[in-house]
């Protein structure tokens, strides 16, 4: 679907399961964006409903595999996000920690914008980061992008406050 230097970025599949498990039920990776690890059924009901996404829009998370090995290390991809009660076009990316501080982040979210702006024709693009999450953020000013707002968003029933980052189409 989409090919940068390193990855291949791509819809998953069902068999990107275990990958996908390496990811979301991972504790140390999840705690720094959602306080805490998925279960095995929190992880399917996750990759089902981006599969629902690639229906509906046509997008949605798609996997990260590393060119080099065939391997998925990640997911990176846009998704329709509410953001004060509006709907946004979101890039987000979470990927296993063995591969956290190699580029691969940067170089995924950058394709994705480009993604959004040349083929869906988005004006603009956004990435919701937690406060805390201090390197995704540094992935998103490497996108290009600003923050422009702050918010509460709950998750888990934990009261988190997040930044809202945003870059706009120059062409």
């Amino acid at each position: 679907m989409i090919e940068t230097k390193r990855l291949i970025i791509r819809e998953m599949v069902q068999s990107d399961y275990d990958a996908l498990c390496g990811i979301l039920c991972d504790e140390e990776v999840m705690r720094a964006a959602y306080e805490s690890a998925f279960n095995l059924e929190e992880a399917q009901n996750w990759l089902n409903r981006h599969l629902k996404r690639y229906e509906k829009y046509g997008f949605g998370l798609w996997a990260v595999v590393l060119k080099e090995t065939n391997e998925m290390i990640g997911q990176c991809g846009l998704t329709m996000q509410d953001w004060r009660e509006k709907e946004i076009l979101e890039i987000g990316y979470l990927f296993q920690k063995v591969y956290w501080h190699k580029g691969y982040a940067t170089e995924a979210a950058i394709a994705c914008k480009e993604y959004a702006f040349l083929v869906l024709n988005a004006s603009s693009v956004y990435s919701i980061i937690r406060d805390t999450n201090i390197a995704p953020q540094k992935v998103a000013v490497r996108n290009g992008m600003n923050i422009i707002d702050k918010d509460i968003k709950n998750f888990r029933n934990i009261d988190m406050e997040f930044f809202l980052y945003s870059v706009e189409r120059t062409k």
